[in-house]
């Protein structure tokens, strides 16, 4: 039976992270995909600082934003302009390759298509069944996304489930209008917002909300889509993804087995932002298991908590309050300076949502925010009009 330090399943941005960080360290590691890459992945691609920086190099981008176009569910256009780039684009099938070939490099083993049956945990090791045989292992990180089977085995719990409906569209003779330029709407129903990427020959459109919402969600993004032209675009890939955020107290892993990205449930919950929650979770559980198995899940656990955890308990507190003000936040970012400047130091990664909602000013700010009436009312699309 062949074996490994670390076995890695799911090869996506968390998975090859792992894979990398343990490789370096001098572990055995073998990273497992049923997909053969390259694959098309669903996801906006937008690389915020945090995401860059837990890079291993300069990855393969698309396009470079300085620009920021802003509305509230189609209206009060509000247009902001940066000195310099404060946001990249990618395709997530080239970043993916990218980093599993990174980790490759470091020493890891890639099998792919490879299927993952099931895995069973021993006092000498991880028994990993799969589609090419067995193997053992002495870590097990699951990175499988958001229908990870190892993650309902070790009893994640989720505090939210979202619907992320996404077009891709050729950019046509909408080229010139796209280069350097996004565009976010703040949504008509409660917490979800829409975004137009530019990425060169294509544009990614997409929208998302609170899962239990289909068809407003589903309406949303084709009035999206209409209101700003685009339905005149060819399709080249339509999809829809759920993300998932984990409760504050659900299991990281279970034996020898650590949970990272979006089998975890880790994003950002305001944004839904998952790249770099991905990359950062992936490498702190890819270094805890090349140090071996004993107490390797609470030093992971230990690990998250310096950073991650408190940023997805500060996007909390970022979410409630938009659910119950979007436009407080369109106005602050489109029309004042501060909040320009504060969403641009967000985005580069210059500050984080945990630094700002320790601030008494805006901890205070918030509290303002959540109390609002009517935060969870239900969705009325009659009185709202298409996106312009």
């Amino acid at each position: 039976m062949e074996e490994y330090d670390v076995a890695v399943v799911g090869a996506g941005p968390a998975g090859s992270s792992a894979a990398r960080a343990a490789a370096e360290r001098g572990a055995r590691v073998v990273v497992l995909d049923r997909a053969e890459f390259p694959r098309y992945k669903t996801c906006g691609g937008g690389l915020i600082g945090p995401s860059a920086a837990a890079l291993p190099g300069a990855p393969p981008v698309r396009a470079s934003v300085t620009r920021l176009d802003l509305t509230l569910r189609g209206q009060r256009r509000r247009a902001r302009a940066a000195a310099g780039s404060f946001l990249q684009l990618v395709a997530r099938s080239e970043l993916d390759t990218w980093l599993l070939e990174r980790a490759v490099a470091a020493g890891a083993e890639a099998r792919l298509p490879c299927r993952v049956l099931d895995v069973t945990d021993g006092p000498d090791g991880a028994l990993v069944s799969t589609s090419e045989g067995t193997l053992r292992a002495g870590v097990v990180i699951a990175a499988d996304g958001t229908s990870s089977r190892l993650a309902r085995a070790a009893g994640v719990r989720l505090s939210r489930v979202d619907l992320g409906l996404e077009v891709e569209l050729e950019t046509g003779p909408t080229a010139a209008h796209w280069a350097e330029r996004v565009h976010l709407d703040w949504g008509p129903v409660p917490g979800s917002y829409g975004w137009v990427f530019p990425k060169g020959d294509t544009l990614t459109v997409g929208v998302i909300a609170a899962r239990g919402a289909g068809e407003a969600t589903r309406a949303y993004l084709r009035s999206f889509v209409a209101g700003l032209g685009l339905d005149r675009l060819r399709v080249v890939h339509d999809s829809g993804h759920l993300t998932r955020c984990r409760t504050p107290d659900s299991p990281l892993g279970r034996g020898r087995v650590l949970l990272a990205g979006d089998a975890a449930g880790l994003l950002e919950p305001w944004t839904r932002e998952g790249i770099s929650f991905a990359t950062r979770s992936g490498a702190l559980a890819g270094a805890v298991a090349a140090d071996g198995a004993a107490g390797a899940l609470e030093r992971y656990r230990e690990a998250l908590a310096v950073d991650l955890l408190p940023e997805m308990a500060a996007g909390e507190r970022c979410l409630r309050a938009f659910e119950a003000a979007p436009g407080v936040f369109h106005e602050l970012i489109g029309s004042t300076p501060v909040g320009w400047r504060q969403f641009e130091r967000l985005v580069r990664g210059e500050t984080t949502l945990t630094r700002a909602v320790r601030r008494r000013p805006v901890r205070a700010g918030l509290r303002v925010l959540q109390s609002v009436p009517g935060a969870k009312a239900k969705v009325s699309t009659g009185s709202q009009g298409p996106p312009t």
